[in-house]
């Protein structure tokens, strides 16, 4: 497992290596058009360093969203984001990076996620820690839901997901501390790991974000389940991840 990790974190730097040199903090495209051709060219430069390097690991498939659909099926997958944050690179902000996971038959097992800017790896082993740059990681201690600050992440496609999402963030924001709503689904969750950030949800999680997300946080001691409060895998429909002290909590405000 060691020797696996190892390869993800050097795919990860290498690919990150890459979108570094594209990287412009002036960048400002003018028009959806723009914005798509410049995160395409980014996903496809990225995504083949890291096939390249994990191609090479036997006995895992290559989950492509395009390809299979949502459903991950049973099995050892690569689940991969090659330009975690497009939207944030292409306009010159500073959260993005890559994201490599290994699935094994729903849930994630292995984690690599590389953020050239700050020089900052994040990795996690299932049963093992998750760690910064080697340092462990550990959740939030908060207990009280008043002192919380919590994260959500833009998801879903329909009109019936984005009124479900007010409602909820109206109803969180009325007892939380302070809410927050950003993209791309990793980086709130690094947050979390980090005890930064104390509780987060999102409907039809991102896989890539929340596959890497979840298992960081789950190894520094978060609770992750879905909405119902069941356990959570790659598939569900959505998901809860929060400090121990502040789940129970969060899940009846979300209920």
């Amino acid at each position: 497992m060691t020797d696996v990790l190892n390869t993800m974190v050097q795919a990860a730097s290498e690919a990150g290596q890459a979108l570094l040199a594209s990287f412009d903090p002036a960048s400002r495209p003018a028009d959806r058009a723009a914005m798509y051709e410049l995160g395409t060219k980014l996903e496809a430069t990225s995504t083949e360093i890291v096939r390249s390097a994990l191609d090479g690991v036997d006995g895992v498939g290559w989950w492509d969203e395009d390809e299979s659909g949502r459903v991950v099926p049973a099995g050892r997958w690569w689940v991969v984001d090659g330009t975690e944050g497009a939207v944030n690179h292409v306009h010159g902000l500073p959260e993005w990076g890559v994201t490599i996971t290994l699935v094994a038959d729903g849930q994630p097992e292995l984690t690599v996620v590389r953020q050239p800017i700050g020089d900052l790896t994040y990795t996690a082993a299932r049963g093992q820690g998750a760690f910064l740059n080697g340092s462990r990681l550990h959740v939030s201690a908060k207990t009280d839901l008043s002192a919380a600050a919590v994260t959500a992440s833009q998801a879903g496609s329909s009109p019936a997901v984005f009124t479900r999402f007010a409602a909820a963030f109206t109803a969180m924001a009325s007892q939380a501390l302070l809410v927050r709503n950003t993209i791309p689904t990793t980086f709130p969750l690094l947050g979390l790991a980090s005890g930064q950030y104390d509780v987060f949800w999102q409907y039809e999680p991102d896989l890539p974000g929340s596959a890497a997300g979840s298992l960081l946080a789950l190894e520094a001691g978060a609770v992750v389940s879905d909405l119902a409060g069941g356990a959570w895998d790659v598939n569900s429909a959505d998901i809860l991840v929060a400090a121990p002290g502040l789940h129970a909590a969060a899940l009846e405000v979300l209920k």
